[in-house]
């Protein structure tokens, strides 16, 4: 049975915490790469999403990123400004705003690619091909619960 933890043992015990710290890490480690293609590892990010699944809305590239849609707003500005993405009419819905990946974007987006397969193998070659593997298997799993669903007491 857990016993009530002290404020110094909850840093160390906090998922969390842990979790940021290491995303902190990790997207430092990533962005010291990717800077000799002028983009950060959430444009990357951005632009690897569109290339693959095409052009998307705001709220549904923000929901498949699990990213709240105003720091996606952000993100996407300088993208713009860079010719990188345009924002459109939606074809469905003309009120609605899409994402096109564009032909600079594609551009940027294969000389990124280039030193994020660097940053890829780097990181396997320090923590290993199968640790990185299970390591990429459960974050998935984290990002695909129902842990947002889980009873939040600010909202019950």
């Amino acid at each position: 049975m857990p016993s009530e933890t002290q404020p110094a043992e909850m840093s160390v015990e906090c998922h969390c915490l842990a979790v940021r710290q290491a995303a902190r890490r990790i997207t430092q480690f990533y962005d010291s790469f990717l800077a000799a293609s002028g983009l950060r590892t959430t444009q990357f990010s951005v632009l690897a999403k569109l290339k693959r699944l095409g052009p998307m809305t705001i709220n549904a590239l923000a929901r498949d990123l699990v990213m709240d849609r105003t720091t996606l707003g952000r993100n996407i500005l300088p993208l713009e400004r860079e010719g990188l993405v345009a924002i459109v009419p939606g074809r469905s819905d003309r009120r609605s705003k899409e994402l096109h990946l564009t032909e600079t974007g594609t551009a940027r987006l294969r000389a990124g690619a280039k030193k994020w397969r660097e940053a890829q193998a780097r990181f396997e070659a320090v923590f290993g091909a199968r640790r990185s593997s299970d390591l990429r298997a459960l974050l998935r799993a984290v990002a695909a619960s129902k842990l947002g669903d889980a009873g939040n007491p600010a909202t019950e």
